[in-house]
């Protein structure tokens, strides 16, 4: 469910569909609302990943839960993550997440599958 008016948007991330992603699952908010520029995604990673990037996105990952070797790998490079650790993936960034975790995604602008490409 997302409620709107003029002064607020309310999501409840129980209610929103659930899409199949390369990172898992992902409960994607905001993506009808034309007065808010970018949409806020909550997405389970899968141990199978799969490196992409996005030529026009920039994606902001918050680590809400992820084990303890949990890791984002950027341009092939591998970063540790713990909750509450946030990572900006510019656009043109190979990016992919190692490790089961669950993450907030603000996409901006708003999410669009036509820009995720793969090598």
């Amino acid at each position: 469910m997302t409620r709107s008016t003029a002064a607020y948007e309310v999501l409840d991330f129980e209610t929103l569909p659930s899409t199949t992603c390369p990172c898992g699952t992902a409960r994607r908010g905001l993506m009808e609302t034309p007065s808010v520029p970018y949409s806020f995604h909550l997405t389970e990673i899968s141990t199978d990943a799969r490196v992409h990037y996005h030529q026009r996105i920039t994606e902001t990952y918050f680590f809400l839960e992820c084990a303890p070797d949990a890791r984002m790998e950027l341009d092939g490079e591998q970063i540790p993550v713990r909750p509450h650790t946030a990572i900006v993936v510019h656009p043109g960034t190979r990016h992919r997440a190692i490790g089961r975790m669950k993450v907030i995604i603000v996409a901006s602008p708003k999410f669009d599958p036509t820009d995720e490409r793969f090598d």
